[in-house]
């Protein structure tokens, strides 16, 4: 790794023996399992779990702060494509994985593509460490990492280097460097971050960003020394000003994600960065239903300023429109309640009292067939119906209408799935008594299946319209 103004390398030297004292506390719910299951009812156990936990974290976030053990011891674009596009593809855990380059000459590692946070992070160094990584055959010794040695653009961030503040706030203590010289050098301090899977330690770093038609120089990224359950690195697309899109200063990303059955496929789709180059202001895509994003008033917890909230104003099963309390569709000055999207997520999370009404409407509306609740607690999502020997499956809509007018009606596909050899259909919403605290609903990715969906950040608005999304 070069150096010039950074502090120098030994200093992360000394990281990696102080982080490997951080204790990373473990949710006890994963987006893995130790082995890949062939049973769907473990399948299905393992998603429900997985997006429970990502909800919980996602409430109740952990705020992200410096170590201070470890800390005592904006980017322009070289090329001015308009839109730059990377592989986006299907993963077995529920989420999708999407391939970045950093570094002179670049390196290409793979992320887990998520708008549910904002940091981007790759496993880093030779000596990166992953507890509880091999699941799925996967030897934690092969994971893929990026060498900061073997590029020449790499840089430590400083503590009083600004993009330090990006991560940890304006209000940052520099311990033992002077506040009126620029000069010191002592680094940015490590970060610990905990998701819902698992947690990740390391220390921020700049290099570049590297697409085929586009450069961005200076890009700050974290380099993860140690993880818990982390296999592969997070590219954080949310609105924190730490994120890709924030970073590069995109106009609007979009993508189509690709209906899967939770293996490892090697089909991919486009994820599309538009950097505004050429395009005119306020311009709406041909064919999409457009929603306009919200604030969370509650501006003393950073990490609800980073999702992505949404408008939504009714839920209807079939004709029926569900009577949600308004407290549940709106956040309130405390934060709590509203919707909000997240990529991160694989399966719709609702509050329990959100859950109850929609499901009761579903049984209410289905009870021609038989419910299925011994199925329900096996698979940790419901309700679920026998439908053998019933013919022609006939199932209600369920819709979801935004302000505007927006409605997106989901095809059968999107929210239930067959169970059992096809003897029975259950709902694929999860739900917990994970507290009333942040979203009350959180639309996952499952759900957005064979959607255009568009982020406009210049105009603030969600875009999405039903499509075919394999190539």
């Amino acid at each position: 790794m070069a150096s010039s103004s950074s502090p120098p390398l030994f200093f992360f030297l000394l990281f990696l023996s102080v982080v490997s004292a951080v204790k990373l506390p473990l949710s006890p719910f994963s987006h893995h399992t130790d082995q890949q299951p062939n049973d769907p009812y473990l399948s299905l156990r393992r998603l429900a779990d997985s997006s429970i936990a990502r909800a919980q974290e996602l409430k109740q976030p952990t705020s992200i702060k410096p170590d201070e053990d470890a800390l005592s011891a904006s980017s322009t674009a070289s090329a001015s494509a308009a839109v730059v596009k990377s592989p986006l593809s299907p993963r077995s855990y529920g989420g999708y994985s999407v391939s970045l380059s950093f570094g002179t000459p670049s390196q290409t590692i793979p992320f887990v593509f998520d708008t549910g946070s904002s940091l981007v992070w790759f496993p880093c160094t030779s000596r990166y460490l992953c507890s509880g990584c091999n699941f799925s055959g996967l030897d934690p010794n092969r994971i893929p990492r990026f060498l900061p040695k073997n590029s020449s653009s790499s840089r430590i961030v400083g503590c009083q280097n600004p993009k330090c503040s990006l991560l940890f706030g304006p209000n940052l203590k520099c311990r033992g460097c002077d506040p009126n010289t620029r000069n010191c050098t002592l680094g940015c301090p490590p970060y610990v971050i905990q998701y819902g899977s698992g947690s990740t330690a390391g220390i921020l770093i700049s290099d570049k960003l590297v697409f085929p038609d586009l450069t961005v120089p200076d890009f700050l990224v974290g380099c993860s020394i140690l993880s818990t359950r982390q296999p592969a690195g997070i590219a954080g697309f949310g609105r924190g000003p730490e994120s890709l899109p924030s970073q590069m200063n995109l106009k609007r990303f979009s993508h189509c994600l690709v209906s899967r059955r939770f293996d490892d496929t090697n089909v991919t789709t486009d994820l599309d960065l538009d950097t505004g180059s050429g395009h005119k202001t306020g311009l709406k895509t041909p064919g999409l239903s457009y929603t306009p994003f919200r604030n969370n008033p509650n501006v003393s917890n950073a990490a609800f300023l980073e999702y992505y909230y949404l408008n939504l104003r009714r839920i209807f099963v079939g004709s029926k429109r569900v009577k949600i309390p308004y407290k549940y569709l709106a956040p309130g000055t405390d934060g709590n309640g509203g919707t909000i999207v997240d990529s991160g997520t694989t399966l719709t999370f609702m509050e329990q009292p959100i859950f109850d009404l929609v499901a009761e409407e579903f049984a209410t509306q289905m009870s021609n067939y038989s419910r299925e609740k011994d199925l329900e607690k096996t698979t940790g999502i419901g309700p679920c119906f026998n439908i053998s020997g019933k013919g022609s499956l006939t199932v209600p809509d369920l819709t979801f209408e935004f302000k505007g007018g927006a409605k997106m009606k989901l095809p059968t596909s999107n929210y239930f799935a067959f169970v059992k050899s096809n003897d029975n259909v259950c709902l694929t919403v999860v739900s917990a008594d994970a507290g009333g605290s942040g979203p009350a609903i959180i639309l996952g990715s499952f759900q957005q299946q064979n959607y255009h969906v568009e982020y406009d950040l210049e105009n603030d608005r969600f875009g999405f319209a039903q499509k075919k999304c394999s190539p």
